[in-house]
């Protein structure tokens, strides 16, 4: 049999390599391709056999000298052959070369997996719980606005804050989701908060969900959540913030999934008792 062969991925595969996400139950959302592509085009991987797409990846390299690994699938009839290995050897190399000395890398990655990703050098961070519950439609706080209205520059350094690297590109697009929405609580002295609610193959998930305090973040995923109300709703909380566990326990919801969020090098310094829910499982 011959060997794999690795290239980029087209941005029309982008969508296959989604549709496999979907297939393994990661849920995501229907429009995520769009943002993901802007974050990073040349931060996707494929592998292919005899012309076949088998595999796929993405390494997308951030602002700052962070990246980011995610949609590492290999289709199950090629599992266990030793291409997958391959390839994923294949594609941190990449990633390594392009974010330079100096450079941390990130994953979230299904907790069977935290002993292969330990032997590439990654190092286990903390658990994000993915939580299910019901959209409700609770009474809409006035201090909320839309997102969209505030001057970029202010939320792409608010996020940035948050999430330990410029993604304005991906922002721009993430703050639009079709069928979705953004809001934003900010005061006279700044902003305070921002979260994104959007629709997934099944049901909404809210991501991100930043926060400086919970009466803040408790606005927020009330008036995202008046978008959904009687459909599912999912939350990915990072089990290091308590007030995030407990907001979701105050909404009803339930734990459905999780990852573990793991590190190799540089990671920056985040402040997690803000991080009430992180944007993706697939670009972090």
């Amino acid at each position: 049999m011959s060997s794999p062969r690795f290239r980029h991925l087209r941005r029309e595969e982008l969508d296959v390599a989604l549709a496999w996400a979907e297939a393994e139950g990661w849920n995501p959302g229907l429009s995520d391709a769009e943002a993901f592509w802007a974050a990073d085009p040349d931060g996707f991987w494929a592998m292919d056999m005899e012309e076949k797409l088998i595999g796929t990846a993405s390494t997308v390299a951030y602002e700052g000298g962070l990246g980011f690994v995610g949609l590492f699938i290999v289709r199950p009839e090629w599992r266990r052959r030793g291409f997958g290995t391959d390839f994923w050897r294949f594609f941190i190399d990449q990633l390594r070369k392009r974010l330079g000395q100096g450079g941390g890398m990130a994953l979230d990655g299904v907790f069977e997996m935290q002993e292969y990703y330990r032997r590439s050098g990654f190092h286990f961070s903390h658990r994000n719980l993915r939580m299910e519950g019901i959209g409700m439609a609770g009474l809409p706080n006035s201090k909320l606005i839309d997102a969209k209205a505030l001057d970029f520059e202010e939320l792409r350094a608010f996020d940035q804050r948050h999430f330990g690297a410029n993604r304005r590109d991906f922002l721009r697009k993430w703050i639009h989701p079709r069928g979705g929405n953004a809001l934003a609580w900010q005061e006279r002295n700044g902003l305070r908060g921002y979260g994104v609610i959007r629709p997934c193959h099944r049901g909404f998930k809210i991501g991100p969900l930043f926060a400086d305090g919970p009466e803040v973040a408790d606005a927020l995923f009330i008036g995202l959540s008046r978008e959904t109300a009687g459909e599912p709703i999912f939350l990915d909380v990072p089990e290091n913030n308590p007030a995030a566990l407990e907001l979701a326990a105050r909404h009803g919801l339930r734990q459905q999934f999780g990852c573990a969020r793991m590190v190799s090098g540089q990671s920056p310094h985040l402040p997690w008792d803000q991080i009430y829910g992180v944007t993706t499982f697939e670009l972090g």
